[in-house]
């Protein structure tokens, strides 16, 4: 799908189809009255006929207006005009674009001023079109037999701006709007993958495959290797699978190599029984998903990359299966870590957070600027935050402050948790240096207390992705976050840098 931006007045438009707005009760939107007009009062004789009458998520579809350029008008009901928030903007324009895919239209126009919340611009609107347009043009049916008969039709999206200057300044988010779908679109292919597939060697191939696309430096880990260097704690997660292990590096040089790369960690567990302590048989299946983190990180490579943004960014992925068998670990195990801690194993489906922390450690040797790591890690964040917002703590004020800023900016947000000192003394353990779970209060904090223990030489935020990395039910399935929110992120620390 193409988006381009033009500089038109909507009676002007030749298409498809033009997008315009309607307010309850029947208020329209300046460029549905510009249209009115130029077809002598048609759109307003339609309404007071009854047949629209703007109420939110409401269509129509008209032909052959007359005086329209466009071959289609597509009337959307925005509610009412008091209570227009950025959420319903959000759910305005997914409702357009699933109505125009039920439609033969190829081309559309979108006045998107008319449509925006009053206190964001036609850059945010233009990039939330976007990224609501690739999500209703997804589909994963590679694994079906037989594809879908009915694929989206829609090639190009003109967002019609009345203002010259404007148009041109907007230019980049147009870029920046498809980026970030692409890398949602590969997150999304990695997470909806059976597990059969999506192996640790699966993601260790794809990542091969990213890094000859996007000319990135690769290294990958085998767990001799691993073992070598003393990542107890990642194979200790391994041993019960006959699926090898790997620790996946993807290096993205935007600038210079002496400027210090920000290091995205993604859990990467590709598959999670929770080992000895097996999990409840019930959307077990679900457990696919677990290498969100891992999946997210490969997305927001990928963004960064096509938007050939000028930033240093490291991607570390710890990826393995935790599975069953005889020769897993137990609980009660003891391992030692890369950093030299010694964990005493109470629970083995706290694995993700075993992975994490030598990966962590191993982030050291990059000389980061900063460290984000990203772990479909708890069901307690779950509870905590539910399926809204990614959950988020760390040991650096300003990143977590920058992290929560991205996401307000992109609408992908997050919301800080308390990481105090009191919550370590849940982790304490009689036989080792830390214990790898902290009782069943505060799960997503203890969890987030154990990672801060393997970062003491950089700054480092955390991001629970647990309630927002997939959707479950009838609409089950990967959601891309929180690429949108990284990429973001990376966007505003390469400004940063230029000053």
């Amino acid at each position: 799908m193409d988006f381009v931006i033009q500089s038109d007045n909507p009676e002007k438009y030749h298409g498809d189809c033009i997008v315009v707005g309607v307010f309850e009760s029947r208020q329209l939107t300046e460029s549905a009255k510009i249209l009115d007009t130029a077809s002598g009062g048609y759109l307003t004789k339609i309404l007071e006929q009854g047949d629209m009458d703007g109420k939110l998520h409401t269509t129509l579809l008209l032909h052959a207006v007359p005086n329209s350029q466009s071959a289609r008008i597509l009337l959307i009901g925005l509610g009412k005009q008091k209570g227009y928030t950025e959420k319903t903007f959000q759910a305005v324009v997914r409702t357009i674009f699933k109505a125009l895919h039920q439609t033969g239209a190829r081309t559309i126009g979108l006045p998107v001023a008319d449509l925006i919340v009053k206190d964001k611009n036609i850059a945010w609107g233009m990039l939330q079109s976007i990224l609501a347009a690739g999500e209703s043009s997804y589909r994963f049916d590679q694994l079906k037999s037989k594809r879908e008969s009915s694929q989206p039709l829609l090639e190009k999206i003109v967002f019609l701006v009345n203002d010259k200057f404007v148009a041109a300044s907007a230019e980049n988010v147009l870029q920046q709007g498809i980026a970030i779908t692409r890398g949602m679109h590969v997150t999304k292919d990695l997470g909806n993958l059976a597990s059969n597939i999506c192996t640790p060697t699966y993601l260790a191939e794809r990542a091969s495959e990213m890094a000859k696309t996007y000319n990135l430096k690769l290294t990958v880990l085998e767990e001799k290797e691993m073992e070598t260097l003393g990542m107890g704690a990642l194979l200790a997660v391994a041993r019960g699978s006959h699926q090898p292990a790997k620790l996946i590096v993807l290096e993205y040089r935007g600038r210079q190599d002496t400027e210090k790369p920000v290091v995205l960690v993604g859990k990467g567990v590709t598959f999670d029984t929770g080992g000895i302590s097996l999990k409840p048989s019930a959307d077990m299946d679900e457990m696919k998903y677990d290498m969100g983190g891992a999946a997210s990180v490969f997305g927001t490579l990928t963004a960064v990359a096509e938007m050939q943004l000028p930033v240093n960014v490291t991607g570390i992925v710890p990826t393995t299966e935790n599975m069953p068998g005889g020769n897993a670990t137990k609980p009660g195990d003891v391992v030692t870590s890369l950093s030299g801690q010694t964990i005493e194993i109470l629970n083995t489906d706290a694995e993700g957070r075993l992975i994490l922390c030598d990966a962590l450690a191993y982030a050291e040797r990059y000389n980061p600027e900063v460290v984000i790591d990203i772990a479909t890690l708890t069901g307690a964040c779950v509870v905590a935050l539910g399926h809204v917002v990614t959950g988020l703590m760390g040991t650096d004020e300003p990143l977590i402050q920058a992290l929560l800023q991205a996401g307000e900016e992109i609408s992908d947000r997050a919301w800080q948790l308390p990481l105090g000192e009191e919550y370590q003394e849940l982790l304490k353990s009689n036989f080792a240096d830390v214990a790898n779970i902290g009782g069943r209060w505060g799960g997503a904090i203890t969890a987030a207390c154990f990672l801060s223990r393997f970062t003491k030489k950089y700054r480092w935020a955390h991001l629970d992705i647990a309630g927002t990395a997939w959707k479950s039910g009838k609409e089950k399935g990967a959601t891309g976050r929180p690429v949108p929110l990284l990429t973001q992120f990376l966007i505003n620390h390469s400004q940063s840098i230029d000053g």
